[in-house]
């Protein structure tokens, strides 16, 4: 057998697996019968690979991808062997799992795909397709031998599947309210769900800064906690060409002029939180130049990504009413004044109406309604009944339910000197990304 049919092969029985993200599955079990026991029994017929190396695991309403992704280049810059774990993927599975920045090769995910596939029949249940990929990255680490893992919850944090690494120290970006059918609806319990990767001994790197919320964290008796804007944080941020300007600060030391080539304000946030998870791992300050040379290696593609000019065409992942707000902020701030085109389209559990105005869609010239290429995409005729439920004129709304056309149609109609912001869920924007970036 070819190395493609191979591939297809393994992949084919991947994903003939429960998947949450996508839909494909009952969804109700993680809901009424939450559990680590699965994951548990697949890493200790695998020899308990994640026990290792330790691990830096990041949770968070939004910007946690970032966050790993800037932890990890922190930790490489040093010279450490470093993987890490991200979740959802653009594109190509292998995009989740990467050592050094460089991905996964498609034969080294195979071959753990191959072995979990031997492994499974003999498992009382069978496993779920994060749960698989999860087990194929912490076998991956263990294989080629890393100094640490960087490692992103995929959801929450108590039952996610991620929740057996050794996470030396464990991050919270924030806490929003999203995933309510898995995490609860108020902030008090979604913080609850988070604060479930606080393992015994573990220092903790507090992103969420209200007080309201702290008593949870603690509650979990870290063996030590830093908290933004007390022990760490961001003294200034400014918008700099092709990126921000950061004055971070940590417990250990001061970094002012640190170019960040990732568009928002938000991210200096995003920044300040892995700068403070890389130290607190390290259990030192870091030099000047480190922190000025990682941060100028990060990339985040499908965040704020600038894919296309002429119109200028932006790329978001705001799949909750936090994220399209902090979208929101940002294109105001640096992509202003130019009629915009919003190409949309969520998930069924989202609310159209609050998502839109979250948007700003009111605001915007057209909006083109597509359906997210996922069993869990909402019906792209109720995104637009929305919108004209919001005031937008019924002729400035199109329904074009393919991603690539909806996004091929935006650019057609947006003036060279106009935006189209293509926002609503990764899977939308994994969509246009293939269209707009390797067409």
């Amino acid at each position: 057998m070819n190395q493609r049919a191979r591939l297809r092969e393994v992949f084919e029985w991947l994903d003939s697996h429960v998947n949450l993200e996508t839909g494909a599955g009952p969804s109700r079990r993680r809901i009424d019968h939450p559990t680590l026991d699965r994951i548990i029994g697949l890493l200790e017929m695998l020899g308990s690979p994640q026990l290792a190396y330790p691990a830096v695991h990041l949770t968070g309403t939004n910007g946690k991808t970032s966050a790993t992704r800037m932890t990890s280049e922190l930790l490489a810059t040093v010279g450490l062997s470093v993987g890490a774990y991200t979740s959802p993927h653009l594109e190509r599975v292998n995009e989740r799992i990467t050592w050094n920045g460089g991905l996964i090769p498609d034969e080294d995910l195979a071959a753990i795909l191959d072995l979990l596939a031997a492994i499974e029949p003999a498992l009382d249940d069978r496993p779920t397709w994060f749960e698989l990929v999860t087990a194929a990255a912490l076998q991956w680490f263990a294989d080629i031998a890393v100094d640490v893992a960087a490692v992103e919850v995929g959801v929450g944090g108590t039952w996610d599947a991620t929740n057996v690494v050794d996470g030396r120290v464990a991050v919270v970006t924030n806490v929003s309210i999203d995933h309510v059918e898995y995490l609860g609806p108020t902030r008090e319990e979604i913080a609850r769900e988070k604060a479930g990767i606080i393992k015994p001994g573990a220092t903790l790197v507090l992103g969420e800064p209200d007080p309201g919320l702290r008593h949870i964290f603690v509650e979990r008796d870290p063996a030590g906690v830093i908290v933004r804007d007390d022990d760490f944080g961001v003294r200034d941020e400014k918008l700099a060409h092709g990126g921000r300007l950061l004055h971070l600060f940590t417990p250990g030391g001061d970094y002012r002029d640190v170019f960040l080539p990732l568009h928002g304000a938000y991210q200096a946030e995003n920044a300040a939180v892995a700068l403070a998870a890389a130290e607190t791992f390290l259990g030192a300050p870091l030099h000047r130049d480190v922190v000025q040379e990682a941060f100028a290696n990060v990339r985040s593609p499908g965040r704020l990504e600038v894919v296309h000019h002429q119109p200028l065409v932006v790329l978001d992942g705001a799949h909750n009413v936090a994220g399209a707000h902090a979208l929101r902020a940002a294109l105001a701030e640096e992509f202003p004044n130019a009629d915009r085109t919003l190409v949309v389209g969520l998930l069924r559990e989202k609310d159209p109406h609050e998502m839109l105005d979250a948007l700003g869609a009111t605001s915007a010239a057209r909006i083109v309604c597509c359906r997210p290429p996922t069993p869990r995409g909402l019906d792209p005729s109720r995104l637009a009944d929305a919108a004209v439920e919001l005031g937008i004129a019924t002729e400035a709304v199109d329904v074009i339910e393919p991603v690539d056309e909806a996004v091929e149609h935006a650019v057609e109609v947006t003036a060279p000197e106009g935006q189209v912001v293509v926002a609503g869920s990764l899977y939308v924007v994994g969509a246009a990304r293939r269209t707009l970036v390797h067409d």
